[in-house]
């Protein structure tokens, strides 16, 4: 991954710092994208000689997007995308309103796909790369929350679909399943057994740089759990 750039959305979150950081980690330079803020702006305040550049941008905006992806092709020719940016709402069928489905849908599904379709068209054009979205355990298996599950499971379906229409200009895509990561804001109501089986940030990090790597080229449309004993 020397020398590589690697955009990362959702940058500023707990899973997303840990993807930058494995990133930076080998040598890559890291677009970050995310929502304006003190996280995001402390990302390339932190980072020395600017391997870290980040632009603040509504995800969920497809007009948005494509303008903050105008401003990366001024920086870099990234060979990766990180969809990491998405949200969680709890709540079974009755707690279903339109104001719950629609923040689901935006934060987790819509958001990636126009991150993939800004990402995909460059990748093409440069004969290859890879993506790498984030699902959910809950998405495929067990009782789960409604609107967060459904919105991931749209998620784990555009990456086997991106799958198969990118494959022929080289681009993988795939998409990893974590369930309860161990964060701080998680840790705040998780037991301490589920605190002992909660996955760490950093450990998924890993998965997703790996699956960027020339060692993943032959695996695209896998959906890789990434959940441990959670």
């Amino acid at each position: 991954m020397s020398n590589a750039a690697v955009v990362v959305t959702g940058a500023a979150g707990a899973l997303g710092r840990a993807v930058v950081a494995e990133f930076l980690g080998q040598g890559s330079v890291v677009i970050a994208l995310d929502r304006a803020s003190e996280q995001l702006d402390a990302l390339g305040q932190d980072a020395p000689d600017r391997v870290v550049i980040p632009f603040a941008v509504d995800l969920a905006d497809r007009a948005a997007v494509a303008a903050v992806w105008r401003r990366v092709d001024e920086v870099a020719e990234p060979s990766a995308m990180v969809a990491v940016a998405g949200g969680f709402v709890g709540g079974q069928l009755p707690d279903v309103e339109p104001g719950v489905l629609e923040t689901m849908l935006q934060s987790n599904f819509v958001a990636t796909l126009w991150s993939c379709q800004a990402a995909a068209s460059r990748l093409s054009a440069a004969g290859g790369g890879s993506i790498v979205t984030v699902g959910s355990k809950a998405a495929v298996s067990g009782a789960a929350s409604i609107a967060y599950a459904t919105s991931k499971a749209a998620v784990v379906r555009l990456t086997e679909l991106l799958a198969e229409e990118l494959r022929p200009a080289g681009v993988r895509v795939n998409t990893v399943l974590p369930s309860v990561i161990d964060t701080p804001a998680n840790r705040s109501w998780m037991s301490e057994d589920l605190v002992r089986r909660a996955v760490p940030t950093t450990a998924i990090a890993k998965v997703i740089a790996f699956l960027c790597s020339d060692d993943a080229w032959p695996i695209s449309g896998a959906a890789i759990p990434v959940y441990g004993q959670s």
